[in-house]
């Protein structure tokens, strides 16, 4: 049977004795819609790599106010990593919005295998580098865009995820209110 991990390195060959030592480094995790998978202010041990579902993360303000972060739908990588990196409490929440298939992976069990298969290090950078230059993007568009351009780019960096997430998580993705969310669409719709 086909290791469920195979796909998250498409990108790069693994010759079978790599595939051997990292076999034992993913867990297959369920989660239920609703589930919460990590609350601000716990220990982040694990990055998580989505199979199948649709998971956020999120902030709650002094206010109790919700703002989401990031989705992480098939084939996108999720964790609080404030908390990850600097090994520090949380900040974020993560939930799975669908029921989810993930696969999760320590830090620690990680970084061991970079020792024993150097070209994983580099894959983890590049992603890393991806993620960076996108919430670098979603910053400047933050402070630059308009509400209707914001979310014109939200659609293509998360074609049909709209049927799997309510507009509440989308509005506050985006800084703006449910009733704003209703006009842009409507607006969009009428053109």
């Amino acid at each position: 049977m086909k290791p469920l991990f195979l796909p998250i390195f498409k990108t790069i060959n693994l010759s079978l004795e790599e595939i051997e030592i990292l076999k034992d480094n993913f867990t297959e995790v369920h989660f239920k819609k609703g589930d919460i998978i990590l609350h601000s202010n716990e220990s982040v041990l694990y990055q998580y790599y989505v199979i199948k579902g649709c998971l956020r993360t999120f902030y709650i303000d002094k206010n109790g106010k919700e703002h989401t972060i990031q989705f992480a739908i098939n084939d996108w990588w999720i964790s609080d990593y404030i908390g990850y990196f600097s090994e520090t409490k949380s900040v974020l929440n993560i939930e799975c919005i669908e029921d989810a298939v993930l696969l999760k992976v320590a830090k620690t069990t990680i970084e061991n295998t970079y020792d024993k298969i150097p070209k994983l290090e580099r894959f983890f950078r590049k992603k890393m580098e991806r993620s960076f230059v996108s919430f670098q993007k979603r910053i400047l568009a933050n402070l630059s865009q308009t509400a209707k351009e914001r979310y014109q780019n939200f659609i293509k960096t998360y074609p049909n995820i709209e049927q799997h997430v309510k507009n509440y998580h989308i509005a506050s993705y985006l800084g703006i209110t449910t009733e704003s969310l209703s006009r842009i669409r409507k607006g969009i719709a009428q053109k």
